[in-house]
């Protein structure tokens, strides 16, 4: 058991509501207090009865066991600045956005001492929004990533957060924020530029009309559709604060690309068929490992993904 009894979740989106449904399916805690900045986010809440909603941070997160942020990473600096003298002693501050580094650069100047600050990010999500489209199994079989400081790696703390989450139906990583932000640029940052910039691409084509577009989509472009249906303030933090890792990662896959181009061609079919091959391996291996069924970060597959 965790033995958290009072949960705080600030951002009532996705996955804010997410948390607070598996928490309570699940028995993760015995209170949960929960803000949003939009009143009729908080109206929603209430109304779907996801816990007590609180009518500002301050009292959000008074008595808390445990606070997570389930907001974008830009509002974050924010956040900690108002709740850190209302933390009571011994409360675990954590996270769910999925960059690392610039979520620690942003509240750990902030938080006081007595409160052990552990980053999080559960690889989970679908490209809807708002504290409705929620739902309490989709953490289930998911991993989630804990990026614990030095001083929180074999503390309490983080027994209790990582309990919390295997209560809620994850798979515990435990990740250093740079590998974290690495293998994330290249696993669900540069998936959802591209998702993004194909959709762009085709919306503006000239010579073919979105009706076009949107009546011959295959299913392949249809995937990119959904990816590229997700949240644009959320999308739009994660690539200004992890902006090193993605541009690495987006260079590699030029680079790539442009070995494709020149194998299109000069018809070098051998070399297509090989690679395509290889892609078609990982593929498996991603399926093997059960990690394309339910919701995933990527938006939703034709298994909800």
């Amino acid at each position: 058991m965790s033995g958290i009894k009072h949960l705080s979740i600030i951002g009532i989106g996705l996955i804010g509501s997410s948390v607070a449904r598996a928490a309570k399916a699940n028995g993760a805690c015995e209170q949960i207090t929960l803000f949003d900045a939009s009143e009729d986010v908080r109206i929603a809440a209430d109304a779907l009865g996801l816990g007590e909603v609180a009518d500002s941070l301050e009292s959000c997160v008074a008595d808390a066991d445990l606070v997570i942020l389930c907001t974008p990473v830009g509002t974050m600096e924010t956040i900690a600045t108002t709740i850190a003298p209302h933390l009571k002693a011994g409360a675990i501050v954590s996270d769910v956005g999925s960059v690392k580094s610039a979520v620690f650069s942003a509240l750990s100047p902030h938080l006081p001492d007595h409160v052990h600050f552990i980053p999080g990010h559960p690889i989970a999500g679908t490209e809807k929004s708002g504290p409705t489209a929620g739902f309490a199994t989709l953490f289930a079989g998911r991993w989630c990533i804990l990026t614990p400081p030095d001083n929180e790696a074999d503390g309490e703390a983080l027994k209790s957060l990582t309990a919390f989450w295997e209560t809620l139906g994850s798979t515990v990583e435990i990740m250093t924020i740079e590998r974290h932000d690495r293998v994330l640029a290249i696993t669900s940052h540069l998936p959802h530029l591209i998702a993004f910039n194909i959709v762009g691409t085709a919306h503006d084509l000239e010579t073919v009309t979105e009706g076009e577009v949107v009546k011959f989509s295959a299913g392949g472009f249809r995937d990119f559709t959904r990816i590229a249906a997700s949240d644009p303030t959320m999308w739009r933090d994660v690539f200004l604060h992890n902006k090193e890792a993605v541009l690495e990662m987006l260079g590699r896959f030029n680079e790539d690309l442009a070995a494709l181009q020149r194998a299109i061609r000069w018809g070098e079919g051998d070399q297509l068929h090989a690679f395509f091959e290889r892609t078609r391996g990982l593929r498996q291996s991603i399926v093997d490992a059960g990690q394309d069924t339910d919701a995933t970060n990527f938006g939703r597959d034709k298994t909800k993904d």
